[in-house]
């Protein structure tokens, strides 16, 4: 029985994961996730309580593994330089992603403090991964400069998100890409 409780929940997560990428926050609700389970509506909510919980287990489950995607990125260069770069980039295209979105703009909304916070938590861990990168390319405060990169690709996000949200003519994800890349790399002298 516990075996099929984790099979339905991981078909929930699933469904909410294909929802969120094809329709963004407005597409994850009760009736749809039902539909796409094959679960009467009132089954979903024996899993789920509202739609925060989908988020907060979604965020659970895909924060760790989006931070395995970043940290083998990095691994894969050679340099401190190229780290780094990775860590940037790796970042951007995660939140490039729709259900990254949608996740972010749902748990604004919707979650609780106590749970933001265990999101922000998760969130900063992914500040650890470039510490040594940082320290191999000689930083003496590699902990503040991780903090401080992490803004700079916070700002490149929320330009991309306004860029969009406005319909202007953003630039080229590779383009932001690079600028936070040169921004971290060389400081304002060479962005």
């Amino acid at each position: 029985m516990a075996e099929h409780r984790q099979l339905q929940r991981a078909a929930l997560l699933d469904a909410a994961r294909s929802l969120l990428t094809e329709g963004g926050m407005e597409a994850l609700t009760f009736p749809a996730l039902a539909a796409r389970t094959g679960l009467a509506r009132s089954s979903v909510y024996e899993y789920f309580r509202s739609r925060a919980a989908v988020v907060e287990a979604l965020c659970e489950v895909d924060l760790p593994l989006w931070a395995a995607e970043i940290e083998a990125g990095m691994e894969s260069c050679d340099t401190a330089a190229d780290r780094i770069e990775a860590y940037v980039r790796g970042q951007l295209v995660l939140a490039a992603d729709p259900r990254h979105r949608a996740v972010v703009a749902i748990s604004a909304l919707e979650l609780d403090e106590a749970a933001r916070e265990r999101i922000r938590a998760a969130h900063g861990k992914l500040v650890g991964l470039v510490i040594q990168a940082l320290e191999d390319l000689g930083h003496t405060q590699p902990r503040l400069t991780a903090a401080l990169l992490q803004g700079i690709v916070e700002a490149a996000v929320r330009h991309s998100e306004q860029l969009a949200a406005a319909g202007a003519a953003p630039e080229s994800p590779e383009a932001i890409a690079d600028a936070a890349v040169a921004m971290a790399l060389h400081g304002l002298s060479r962005a």
